[in-house]
C-alpha cells in the first residue's frame, strides 16, 4: 500500500484487544503501548531493509530499528544466511561454542575491554557489572545519573529516564527502599555534585555507572572531557567506572561512544556493558572490562554470575555476522543520512514555528520539542509532549514509524536508501504543522 495515506488499523485494533486480555497493557515492553502518544500500536507482520509492514499491510519507514540493534536493516541476507546455517546445527547446547569466542574476540578488538562475559539482556549486563564492582572493591554504594536508564535492575531504577518518564511513573512501585538506599542519584553533567558525592562517600562507593552518551532521556552528547572526569574521579577514590554502552556500543560509532571520546582523550572504563547491535536482533548482551576485574567472576573468582542461554549460538552468530559487516562504509552512510534528516527536520519544524532542538551522539540523534539546550533530565522533561504526540501521529499516517516517546532517539540503518529517506522528507512538513497546531495545548 502507498505510505501517503491515513493508516487503517483494523487488525492492530483487534490484536491489541486480544493481547490486553493476556498481557499487561497488551505489550511486553511498556513503551510499545503508545501510552505517551495515544492511539493504537501497530502490530508488525514483517520487516525488510528500512521498512516495516503491519498486519493491515501498511508499510512504514522504520526509525526505531528495534530500538537500535538493526544497524544493517531488517532481514539482512548475509545475517539471515549465517543464522539459518547455525539453526541447522542446533539452537542451544548449554556448553561452550566457537561462536562465543569469536564474538568475544570481535568485541575486544573494537573496544578497550580485555575480557567479556555474555548474558542475554542489557539488564543482566548492568546488574552483573554492578555485582562485580561491589565484589571487586568490597564496597556497597553505587552512583548514577538522573535520566540514565540501565535496565530494570532494582538498584538502578531510581530516576531511570525514558521508560518510567514516558509513563509518568513516580518512583518505581515494587522496588523496596532498601534496594535503592545505596544508590546515589546525581544530575547529569554536574561535576560539582560528583565531586561532593565522592568527598562524602568515597570510601563506600563501589562504582559510578553512566550511559556513555545518554539515550534514554533523548540523546545527549556528553560534554567534552565529562566522561574522562568521571573515570579520573573514580580512579582517585578506588571506585570502578562503569560505562553503559548497551545502546551506544557499535551504534554511535564503530567503536561505540568510547571511540568518540575515550579513544581520543586516552582513558578507558574499568567495566563496560554492551547489547543491542552486538546481538544482531537477537537477545544477547555482555559486560567486560579490565582482566584483573573480570577474573573475579566465577569460575576463576568468587563473584557468581551464570545464565542458561548466555552465549546462545544463534544470537552470537547473528551478532558476529552483524559486527563483521559493520565496516566504515556502514557508519559513513549512517552519518550522511542522519545529517540529511536532521537538517530537514529542523527546517520543517523551524518553518512551522515549533520550538525544537536536535542533538546527536555519533550516529544517534534526537529531536527535542523544547527551545532550551538539553543537558540533563530536567531539561529533557521540559519538552512539549503534546506537540510531539501530534508530530508522531502525522509522521505515522504518512508512513514513518518514529519512537512513541519524546524521550527516545531516532535510529537509522545502512538499509535506509533514497526511497526511505524521501518518504521521511515528504512527511516532515505536514508533521511539523501538526506539531505547531498542538504546541502548548
Amino acid at each position: 500500500m502507498s505510505p501517503d495515506r491515513t493508516t487503517p488499523t483494523e487488525r492492530s485494533e483487534a490484536l491489541i484487544g486480544r493481547a490486553r486480555a493476556v498481557t499487561p497493557g497488551g505489550v511486553n515492553s511498556p513503551v510499545r503501548a503508545f501510552s505517551a502518544v495515544g492511539g493504537t500500536p501497530r502490530f508488525i507482520r514483517s520487516a525488510r531493509g528500512a521498512w516495516l509492514t503491519d498486519v493491515d499491510g501498511n508499510e512504514y519507514v522504520d526509525l526505531i530499528c528495534s530500538w537500535g540493534p538493526m544497524l544493517l536493516g531488517h532481514a539482512h541476507p548475509e545475517v539471515q544466511a549465517a543464522v539459518a546455517a547455525a539453526v541447522t546445527r542446533g539452537t542451544s547446547f548449554g556448553a561452550p561454542t566457537e561462536q562465543e569466542t569469536e564474538l568475544a574476540e570481535e568485541i575486544v578488538a573494537r573496544t578497550p575491554v580485555d575480557m567479556v562475559r555474555f548474558v542475554s539482556t542489557g539488564t543482566e549486563a548492568t546488574m552483573s557489572a554492578i555485582r562485580l564492582a561491589r565484589g571487586f572493591t568490597g564496597r556497597d554504594m553505587v552512583v548514577k545519573f538522573a535520566g540514565c536508564y540501565h535496565g530494570h535492575v532494582d538498584a538502578l531504577l531510581a530516576a531511570a529516564g525514558s521508560g518510567p518518564a514516558t509513563l509518568a511513573i513516580p518512583g518505581t512501585p515494587g522496588v523496596p527502599e532498601s534496594a535503592t538506599s545505596l544508590t546515589l542519584v546525581l544530575p547529569y553533567h554536574d561535576r560539582a555534585a560528583v565531586t561532593e558525592a565522592f568527598a562524602v562517600h568515597g570510601d563506600r562507593i563501589a562504582c559510578l555507572i553512566t550511559e556513555a552518551a545518554p539515550g534514554n532521556m533523548g540523546v545527549i552528547e556528553p560534554e567534552p572531557g565529562f566522561n574522562e572526569f568521571l573515570a579520573r574521579t573514580c580512579r582517585e577514590h578506588g571506585a570502578l567506572f562503569v560505562s553503559d554502552e548497551v545502546m551506544t556500543g557499535f551504534r554511535a560509532s564503530k567503536h561505540g561512544q568510547w571511540g568518540i571520546d575515550g579513544a581520543v582523550e586516552g582513558w578507558r572504563p574499568d567495566l563496560m556493558t554492551f547489547g543491542k547491535v552486538m546481538g544482531g536482533g537477537f537477545p544477547a548482551a555482555a559486560f567486560g572490562g579490565r582482566a584483573d576485574v573480570m577474573r573475579q567472576l566465577a569460575p576463576e573468582g568468587p563473584v557468581y554470575q551464570a545464565g542458561t542461554l548466555s552465549g546462545n549460538p544463534i544470537a552470537t552468530t547473528a551478532g558476529l555476522a552483524t559486527l563483521r559487516l559493520a565496516d566504515d562504509g556502514v557508519y559513513d552512510h549512517l552519518t550522511k543520512t542522519g545529517e540529511v534528516l536532521k537538517t530537514a527536520a529542523s527546517e520543517a519544524l523551524g518553518g512551522a514555528g515549533v520550538p525544537h532542538g536536535i542533538q546527536s551522539a555519533g550516529t544517534m540523534f534526537s529531536v527535542f520539542f523544547t527551545d532550551r539546550p538539553v543537558r540533563d533530565f530536567a531539561d529533557a522533561s521540559s519538552q512539549d509532549a503534546g506537540a510531539y504526540a501530534a508530530f508522531f501521529h502525522a509522521m505515522l499516517d504518512a508512513g514513518v514509524h518514529l519512537p512513541p516517546s519524546a524521550y527516545e532517539g531516532w535510529f537509522l540503518s545502512s538499509a535506509h536508501d533514497d526511497r526511505a529517506v524521501q518518504t521521511v522528507l515528504d512527511a516532515l512538513p505536514g508533521a511539523a504543522r501538526a506539531a505547531a497546531a498542538a504546541a502548548g495545548a
